[in-house]
C-alpha cells in the first residue's frame, strides 16, 4: 500500500494512491498517526481496499501533496550512516549509530516550497530514506523484533543549516530544526511491499545538476539495526520517523561548499518511494 496526504496546511486527510489516481480515506481514518498505528489500522486499511477501493472518491489533481504521516512524536536521525558520506566529511567512520533529533514540527509535504532561514549562509541538501514506526518499541531483543516493529518507508529530504549546526556550540539539532526543513514522501510504502531496502538507488539534483547519487546499500548500519539500537536508550512510538542518514554529495562537501539560495530548485528521489521538489525561498 501506499499511504498519502492531502489538503491545506493544517487541514490535511488521508488517502492512498492506487496506480496513479490519489484516492480518499477520510471517510473511514482520521488521519495516519500514532492510533491509527497502533490500532490495527494497517490491516484495516488493507481489508476497505480489497473490498471498496476502486470506489473510493478521487482526490482533486490540484489537491496538495502533504507528508504522508501526521506530524510524528519524534523525528530521529542518524548521522554519518553511509560510508562514502563519512569519507566526503572527513569524518571516522561511526562504530555505533550516531544520533539526533530534529524538532517535530519542521515536517513538510514532498512539494511545499522551503524557506532559507534569516541569517542562514549555508543552507544544505541531503536526500534520505525515511522508515515510520507502526508500534512502540523499547528494548528490542533483536533485528527480527525491530523489523516487525516497522511499517513503511518513504523518502525525507533532511535540509540542514551547516553553519547553526557546526559552527555554533551545542548539538546538531539547530542546523537541523528550522521550520520546513524536513520535507516528506509523496507517499509511505508498507513494509510488504519494499522489494531490497538495501540496495535503494537514491538522486538528488540542484536547479537540474546532479549533486547526489548513492545507494542503501553503503549504509553502515540497516534500517534494522538502526531500530534495535535506538530502542535500548528510548521509546520509540507508533507513527515516529527515523531519518536513516545521506550518501555523498552535499554541498558541504564541495570544494569550494556549495549552499543553497532564493530560487533554487531541489529535486530528490528514492528508488521505488517517488520523488520530491522544492524551491528555495
Amino acid at each position: 500500500m501506499k499511504l498519502i496526504r492531502f489538503g491545506k496546511s493544517g487541514l490535511e486527510k488521508p488517502g492512498v494512491l492506487l496506480g496513479e489516481k490519489r484516492k480518499d480515506c477520510s471517510n473511514y481514518f482520521e488521519d495516519w498517526n500514532r492510533d491509527f498505528f497502533l490500532n490495527d489500522g494497517l490491516n484495516k486499511l488493507q481489508q476497505l481496499l480489497e473490498n471498496i477501493g476502486d470506489t473510493l472518491p478521487d482526490v482533486p489533481e490540484n489537491e496538495r501533496w502533504a507528508a504522508c504521516i501526521s506530524r510524528p512524536g519524534m523525528i530521529l536521525c542518524i548521522g554519518l550512516n553511509y560510508a562514502d558520506h563519512a569519507a566526503e566529511s572527513v569524518m571516522t567512520l561511526p562504530t555505533e549509530p550516531v544520533l539526533f533529533m530534529k524538532a517535530a514540527n519542521t515536517i513538510n509535504g514532498p512539494f511545499d516550497a522551503v524557506k532559507i532561514p534569516k541569517n542562514s549562509r549555508k543552507t544544505d541538501w541531503e536526500v534520505e530514506l525515511g522508515l515510520v514506526l507502526g508500534k512502540d518499541a523499547s528494548c528490542l531483543e533483536n533485528e527480527e523484533a525491530a523489523e516487525d516493529c516497522i511499517a513503511g518507508y518513504c523518502v525525507v529530504h533532511d535540509v540542514s543549516e551547516r553553519e547553526f549546526q557546526l559552527e555554533k556550540s551545542g548539538q546538531w539539532v539547530k542546523g537541523k530544526s528550522c521550520p520546513g526543513f524536513s520535507p516528506v514522501g509523496p507517499f509511505l510504502l508498507t513494509k510488504d511491499e519494499m522489494r531490497d531496502i538495501l540496495n535503494l538507488k537514491m538522486q538528488l539534483s540542484v536547479n537540474g545538476k546532479t549533486r547526489q547519487k548513492g545507494n542503501t546499500k553503503t549504509m553502515v548500519f540497516s534500517p534494522n539495526h538502526l531500530v534495535w539500537y535506538v530502542s535500548q536508550f528510548m521509546q520509540l512510538e507508533a507513527g515516529d520517523l527515523i531519518s536513516t542518514g545521506t550518501p555523498p554529495g552535499v554541498g558541504l562537501g564541495m570544494t569550494p561548499p556549495v549552499y543553497l539560495k532564493k530560487g533554487d530548485v531541489v529535486e530528490l528521489s528514492v528508488e521505488g518511494l517517488g520523488r520530491q521538489m522544492q524551491q528555495f525561498i
